[in-house]
């Protein structure tokens, strides 16, 4: 299985990079931009492009060979996969995420002007993560910094006197790419404070219906890691509740053998950062995640949605108003950067809105008192209301009035919420301890939690 390459957008839809192309036709990747182009003018927003679109191709004999072109968005550019034949594009997803992911270890933040000033690390990278065959080749940025230096000024002037370390760590001798015999991890690293970081995030993705009741509810949790250990340790980490824990993914480094035993991690990590399990929360009680009670009508299965949302929304002839009550259902968290958009149609002009403890206002945006603010976007033609910190058990309101230039406004059915709650998780995953062997030392271990909401709560 294997992609035909890789093209990078910018955001007026002008190729900036691209792999080599070497088993198809040069208007091959030509005609993936031209239809990724077309699907984005023709959409009213750039979210209703649907990730694969179908591109027919022709081969030197007019034969017809279907392809599809697989896309993402990543800040201000979009990555193109191109492929064709049996491959699942499931496949070309993971490389896509998997390349996000390598570009962002190098550049921090991944933008044009960022990859424009970079174009050799760039190509470097291309060569060596994939294969003239479409085969994805090396992944891991531990061994990719080996072959391909990052673009700073102190890699360079290293490579330039022949100084094989740095970033605090101690050199190791004769060590390079592929000279450790643990493909993740690099030989003889050696740092003054070994310590050890495991973020617990996870994610809420639910819809609900106008009466409150969750018709579909997941959480989709991961763990990441930032290892800074000297050596190769050999770590063991336990839980006090991994029964919570269901489809797991697990990095190359975890040891399956010993999780089907006892519901522990071993592993040998690799250095910096890496995700070292996903998995999905599915509750086994009544839908009680967050406030501890369940809820009538709702399935054991489904994770209770911390916020409630109260809606009155009426459409007239050249517009409409409305009535939004926010209330969290969190008995001891705050909710952080909380968001809730409405759009309100192709035809919509503007937007007069009050939020609590506000006034109104018209057109654009509104700082009111407090972390509290709303505006509309011209351009995307939705209504965005934003609460920085809303304390638990606190109501928020927002009542207003939009127009529109059409006689029949068609706003979206459904609002869309996001949030975030830190030192909390909804599956209330806890680590029980860390045993380090292979080593003299003792690391310092530290773990938070951290939860996001994205609810699509219709009206």
């Amino acid at each position: 299985m294997a992609i035909d390459g890789i093209i990078i957008l910018d955001n007026s839809g002008r190729p900036i990079i691209q792999s080599g192309f070497r088993s198809c036709s040069p208007a091959y990747p030509l005609l993936h931009i031209d239809a990724l182009n077309n699907a984005l003018a023709k959409s009213t927003r750039v979210g209703d492009v649907d990730p694969i679109i179908y591109v027919p191709t022709y081969d030197g004999r007019d034969a017809l060979l279907p392809s599809a072109c697989c896309h993402i968005l990543c800040g201000d550019i979009r990555i193109v996969c191109p492929v064709s034949g049996e491959v699942d594009p499931l496949f070309a997803f993971a490389f896509l995420q998997g390349f996000v992911e390598i570009l962002q270890e190098y550049f921090g933040t991944v933008s044009a002007a960022t990859l424009k000033d970079n174009f050799d690390v760039v190509y470097q990278l291309l060569e060596e993560t994939l294969d003239s065959g479409g085969h994805p080749l090396t992944t891991s940025t531990n061994a990719l910094r080996d072959i391909v230096l990052p673009p700073s000024l102190i890699s360079k002037l290293l490579a330039n006197l022949s100084t094989p370390g740095a970033g605090g760590m101690s050199p190791a001798t004769g060590a390079g790419a592929f000279a450790s015999p643990i493909p993740w991890r690099k030989a003889g690293l050696r740092y003054n404070n070994n310590d050890i970081y495991f973020d617990v995030v996870e994610e809420l993705r639910a819809v609900v219906n106008k009466n409150g009741t969750p018709l579909s509810s997941n959480v989709w949790g991961k763990i990441e890691t930032n290892a800074k250990l000297s050596g190769t340790p050999d770590l063991l980490l336990t839980f006090t509740n991994p029964q919570v824990l269901t489809d797991c993914a697990f990095h190359p480094c975890v040891r399956l053998q010993r999780w089907t035993r006892d519901k522990s991690l071993s592993f040998v990590p690799p250095d910096g950062h890496f995700i070292l399990l996903d998995y999905r929360y599915v509750p086994s009680g009544p839908a009680s995640a967050v406030t501890g009670s369940g809820t009538p009508g709702v399935r054991g299965e489904l994770v209770h949605v911390p916020i409630v949302l109260k809606s009155l929304i009426e459409v007239n002839e050249f517009g409409g108003t409305l009535d939004l009550t926010l209330t969290s259902r969190l008995a001891s968290r705050a909710m952080e950067n909380l968001s809730a958009e409405l759009y309100l149609g192709e035809e919509a002009t503007g937007a007069s809105c009050m939020t609590s403890g506000g006034q109104w206002g018209g057109g654009g945006a509104k700082s009111l008192p407090g972390d509290v603010s709303w505006r509309f976007d011209s351009k995307k033609k939705v209504l965005r209301w934003e609460i920085q910190n809303m304390p638990s058990s606190s109501t928020f309101h927002l009542r207003g009035s939009f127009t529109s230039g059409a006689k029949n406004p068609r706003p979206a059915r459904a609002l869309r919420i996001r949030f975030e709650i830190h030192q909390h998780s909804f599956s209330a995953l806890k680590v029980d301890q860390l045993r380090l062997t292979g080593e003299g030392y003792k690391p310092y271990k530290g773990v938070r939690g951290r939860c996001v909401g994205d609810v699509e709560w219709r009206w």
